[in-house]
């Protein structure tokens, strides 16, 4: 859609990371046992919205129409702007908040999330990081080089050693 809108034609080298989404506790902690009633606020952008819903729903708190994949919508949940989220947890019961955004904010994707979105997940494998350049010059050997050089072993430890799982290699 990047290329529809904006009249360019740029390709995937390959992907790179994902900054995995999670469910973060606020006033309530125990997603086996959510309330009647309880808030879960998820980002209200098209493509992080459909995101959460699809976690939430893998964790089995929803139920997504069959066949909606990254094209789900909400009807009654409370949506926030994605960047908002973190502040908003002391007042919903959880949060869906993305990788980037509950970093920014102090969270710890290994500790503080109830649950992540799986690096085999359609969202993960859909909305990964990719080098992207112009068409035609995807087998440049430069570019061929840069690529390789961010899917070594030492970026993949450099990553994995740093964002304490907020930022996934995903090659």
């Amino acid at each position: 859609s990047f290329n529809e809108e904006n009249g360019t034609h740029l390709v995937s080298v390959g992907a790179i990371h994902y900054e995995p989404f999670g469910i973060y506790p606020g006033k309530s902690n125990d997603l086996e046992n959510i309330a009647d009633g309880a808030t879960i606020a998820v980002p209200n952008d098209t493509t992080n919205e459909a995101r959460a819903l699809q976690l939430l729903a893998a964790q089995g708190i929803i139920t997504v129409r069959d066949g909606a994949g990254l094209t789900a919508t909400v009807n009654d949940i409370e949506e926030i702007e994605a960047a908002q989220l973190p502040r908003t947890v002391a007042d919903v019961d959880f949060a869906v908040i993305n990788g980037n955004y509950a970093m920014e904010a102090g969270f710890s994707v290994g500790t503080d999330a109830l649950a992540i979105e799986d690096a085999s997940s359609e969202a993960a494998q859909t909305y990964a990081n990719v080098l992207v350049v112009k068409e035609g010059n995807e087998n440049n050997p430069a570019i061929q080089a840069l690529y390789a050089a961010l899917t070594s072993d030492t970026i993949k430890d450099f990553i994995n050693n740093t964002y304490d799982g907020a930022v996934v290699p995903i090659f």
